[in-house]
């Protein structure tokens, strides 16, 4: 895979930090969770293709493993707040001193300056500093977040593995280690640039909901079915809107102009009452295979069943019946391929990634004893 012999360190956090570990483990990565010692459960529920080490940082004997993984690694992948790290002695100072082709990658909501990096946050902060939020949102209403998508998962954990992946690539040619300051809140706002960048086209002229691309058009919006189902319009080019109203069986001739921006709120409740008609069923009958940029809203139980998802394999099973998202993209040389098994325990690989980073059997020995690594070996299952 493309990643392949890539050695990745990831300290145990919360989503974003799990999820670009595993973007780089689908890819081929060589991932390491460093989780805590002292904890019992793993909260990663992106754990696909990692292997677990459980380390006390508030020890020396831990602060001491780390340091000697860190020069045998590539990557680091830190998710604290700033200041935890070097409070350990483990900032990046210290750690590229030890080993200076690393990249030392800082996953946070602020960043590691300003008047917040120290704050606590979630997505809906961090999008709303983002300046995203105010965007996002039907009229009249308060503004809509979009799940914890949009900060976490888009601005965090996937602009951190691009800028992971640019510095590996960099280093080809320097040889020098970095670090990377990921803020969630500039990620978010990078990801939106197109809306900053159109901000005088008149996209955006009126009030939030009432836009071309926000729910304000009737030609680009949701529909309730006849059984309570959705279908998704994005009908905006003229030639796509004539077959749109071909397949709603409407005339043009008796309807206001598509871009009539005060006809709209009425052209939206022609094309409401004509979707109550049928079944999402038969509107996929209708508009499969047409322009009319017309689609179901599929749900988690019937995403990997659909016609173009299954013949992509868009969606994998893995050894436990769990559903997920095939990592993406494609590509066609090294393409992904994610594990199928189960997600290790808390510190189940402590013993053999020590033993592969040159920690000899005593020496693993006397860190259990002091307390500074854990092991939590599966049972065997007779």
């Amino acid at each position: 895979m493309a990643l392949a012999g890539v050695q990745v360190l990831e300290l145990a956090g919360l989503a974003p930090a799990p999820f670009c570990g595993m973007i780089l483990a689908d890819f081929g990565a060589k991932v390491i969770r460093v989780d805590k010692a002292k904890s019992s459960v793993a909260s990663d529920t992106m754990a696909r293709g990692k292997r677990s080490i459980a380390l006390d940082l508030k020890c020396p004997g831990g602060v001491s493993v780390l340091k000697k993984l860190c020069k045998q690694s590539d990557v680091l992948i830190e998710p604290f707040r700033h200041g935890v790290m070097e409070n350990l002695g483990l900032g990046p100072d210290v750690l590229l001193k030890e080993n200076p082709q690393l990249i030392y990658a800082r996953l946070t909501g602020f960043g590691q300056s300003g008047k917040f990096a120290r704050a606590a946050g979630h997505d809906i902060n961090y999008v709303s500093l983002s300046g995203l939020l105010s965007k996002l949102g039907r009229k009249h209403e308060e503004p809509t977040f979009p799940l914890n998508l949009l900060a976490d998962f888009a601005g965090g954990s996937y602009i951190c593995a691009l800028g992971i992946v640019m510095s590996l690539f960099e280093r080809t040619r320097s040889g020098q280690g970095q670090v990377i300051d990921s803020s969630m809140v500039e990620g978010a706002a990078y990801l939106g640039s197109f809306v900053y960048k159109t901000q005088n086209t008149g996209i955006w002229s009126q009030p939030r909901g009432e836009n071309l691309l926000d729910g304000g058009a009737p030609f680009y919006s949701t529909y309730t079915t006849s059984e309570g189902k959705y279908m998704a319009v994005g009908a905006i080019e003229p030639q796509f809107y004539k077959e749109l109203l071909k397949g709603l069986d409407l005339d043009p001739s008796d309807l206001p102009s598509q871009m009539s921006f005060t006809d709209w709120p009425k052209l939206k409740k022609i094309f409401t009452e004509r979707f109550l008609e049928k079944t999402q069923e038969q509107w996929c009958e209708v508009f499969d295979g047409t322009d009319a940029c017309v689609t179901p809203v599929l749900t988690f139980d019937n995403v990997a069943a659909h016609p173009h998802n299954k013949e992509r394999g868009s969606f994998v099973c893995n050894d436990e019946g769990e559903v997920s998202p095939r990592p993406a993209p494609v590509l066609s040389r090294t393409p992904a391929i994610p594990a199928m098994g189960r997600d290790p325990f808390l510190g189940e690989n402590t013993y053999e990634i020590l033993s592969e980073n040159g920690f000899s059997a005593k020496e693993i020995s006397d860190l259990q004893a002091s307390g500074a690594i854990a092991s939590n070996k599966p049972k065997s299952q007779l």
